[in-house]
């Protein structure tokens, strides 16, 4: 099936198309995790440039090509900024209830590393 397109992203996979294999390879790393879950936990799309996310810009713009060639996230433009969202429906559909347990271990792991050493 042809990948769905927005006027100037056009590798977003179509839904069908999502794979349980470039799903869990894409949430391996760390930091694709916490884009995950920043965007689970906000109530609207997300800039690119407001994650909370230590690295350069050309890695973050990585992160986020493999987070939306494996179909998990949905980015589109807004005049001139890049906005995020979960594509929630796709996933559950595909995977039911493997976005949330990947949110829940997220958010575990996120708690374990602000908690201090003792």
């Amino acid at each position: 099936m042809t990948a769905q397109t927005t006027e100037r992203i056009t590798d977003h996979v179509a839904a069908e198309d999502i794979t349980l294999q470039g799903v869990l390879e894409a949430l391996a790393d760390p930091v694709r995790r916490s884009i995950v879950r920043q965007l689970a936990g906000s109530e609207r799309d997300m800039a690119c440039g407001t994650f909370d996310i230590n690295v350069t810009r050309a890695t973050s713009t990585h992160h986020f090509k493999v987070l939306r060639r494996a179909g998990i996230i949905w980015q589109h433009y807004t005049g001139t900024v890049k906005l995020n969202s979960l594509r929630r429906d796709d996933l559950e559909r595909a995977f039911p209830g493997l976005l949330d347990a990947i949110i829940d271990a997220a958010n575990h792991e996120a708690a374990e590393e602000r908690a201090p050493a003792s």
